[in-house]
């Protein structure tokens, strides 16, 4: 508790003043937690004196709230604040001379509602002085270009993770944040937000009965287990390159949830040979056809493409008409053909910009045969040789020794299969 005031002290935090007239100080309050290091072992205790901020009253005690979502030490203790806001002094650590006085603050307090946002102003003012240029599309991307050289860095909150092609301005780039802020570098990067990865429960196909599981689902789970246990040697496979291509794959069953009856979408999309992001989603209404099933996944997949399109845009990549492949003619019919008839008018309107960007030619609509349709594992369980198949074009032995040739022959030869 002593090194959190100290920190406070440090950073110029906070003043102790005379309560103004008709002023009601936010209260403050301890919080203990123990830091974790890596391996889930507990390296520290922690205390951080927070503000209650559930007290402050919204266009009296703050205005905005929003930030976008290196480890910066007390990092909401760096940023300004514009409201004239008064705390009470830390329980325990009173003044013995002036009890009765509370801290007026000059910067944001752990707790406040605007302490985020805060900390993001301050951090992005000082990239963008640095020469930093912000992504067009993703506000926490920061790119700066010296020389031949790229340095990028991503943010989110109190983590920064960087990266560059050179290793001088890298470091650079490291002992600058040191001067300006308190950081803790964690060296390359093992966990992602301070947190281990782990897999999202929300679209786990399993986890949908948790709540009423049977022995079948029991059984199935002991299957992946077995699956992950018997399979460590596979991996994805990211090789450099020059030549890029962005394409999509997207899928969908029909009614497979029992319960609901609702479709299960399977996306993935693609940079040359390598898998940057995929998706298998429960959708959130009961499609009364396999069209419409499809035409909803499909749909999801365009969103995907199109945010990724203005992303790798930030990176100097461009982009003409991104191929999106789906096994189901019908639904390529619907997008080049919008007249509205019964079975599909009544789709909500949110899926039809689908229709819009085809005919904006921002994506290309490609049938593809069900057996080469690589987002239908992402959809329901397939027989053995057919997931086997699927997976092995996206997945390789890594502890192998194949070469980056052997990985783009393979790609290769799928895509000219395809076309």
């Amino acid at each position: 508790m002593h090194k959190e005031l100290e920190n406070f002290e440090r950073n110029h935090v906070w003043d102790l003043v005379e309560p103004p007239p008709n002023c009601c100080p936010i209260g403050t309050k301890w919080v203990f937690k123990n830091k974790q290091g890596e391996n889930g072992m507990v390296v520290r205790n922690k205390a951080r004196l927070v503000a209650q901020g559930f007290c402050q009253k919204e266009g009296i005690d703050y205005e905005e709230t929003f930030a976008p979502p290196l480890t910066a030490s007390n990092s909401f203790l760096n940023g300004f604040i514009e409201e004239e806001v008064y705390v009470r002094q830390p329980p325990g650590f009173e003044s013995a001379k002036f009890p009765d006085r509370v801290y007026k603050l000059r910067k944001a307090l752990y707790g406040l509602k605007q302490a985020p946002r805060a900390w993001y102003a301050r951090l992005k003012s000082f990239l963008l002085k640095s020469g930093f240029v912000m992504g067009s599309v993703d506000k926490t991307l920061f790119l700066l270009s010296h020389g031949g050289d790229t340095l990028i860095v991503q943010i989110y909150i109190d983590d920064i993770i960087f990266g560059g092609s050179s290793h001088a301005l890298v470091s650079s780039f490291a002992e600058q944040m040191c001067r300006e802020f308190e950081m803790s570098l964690m060296g390359e990067l093992q966990f992602f937000l301070g947190l281990q990865i782990k897999h999202d429960p929300e679209v786990c196909l399993c986890a949908r009965y948790q709540a009423s599981s049977r022995t079948s689902h029991y059984q199935a789970v002991k299957h992946i287990f077995r699956y992950l246990k018997f399979t460590p040697e596979l991996g994805l496979w990211y090789s450099s390159g020059s030549s890029l291509s962005l394409r999509g794959f997207s899928d969908a069953d029909f009614a497979g949830c029992r319960v609901e009856r609702k479709s299960t979408s399977g996306t993935c999309q693609f940079l040359e040979a390598s898998l940057v992001s995929r998706s298998s989603r429960k959708q959130t209404s009961v499609s009364l056809s396999t069209t419409e099933a499809e035409y909803i996944a499909a749909a999801s997949c365009c969103s995907q493409l199109l945010w990724m399109k203005a992303t790798l845009s930030d990176f100097s990549l461009r982009f003409g008409r991104i191929p999106l492949l789906v096994d189901s003619t019908s639904t390529i019919y619907v997008a080049k053909n919008p007249i509205l008839h019964s079975r599909t008018k009544h789709i909500d309107v949110r899926f039809q910009f689908l229709i819009d960007h085809y005919e904006k030619g921002d994506i290309h609509l490609i049938h593809i045969v069900t057996q080469n349709q690589l987002a239908d594992i992402f959809t329901k369980p397939l027989e053995s040789s057919a997931f086997v198949r699927l997976r092995g074009y996206r997945l390789w032995c890594v502890d192998n020794a194949l070469i980056k040739g052997d990985i783009e022959s393979q790609w290769t030869g799928f895509i000219a299969l395809l076309e």
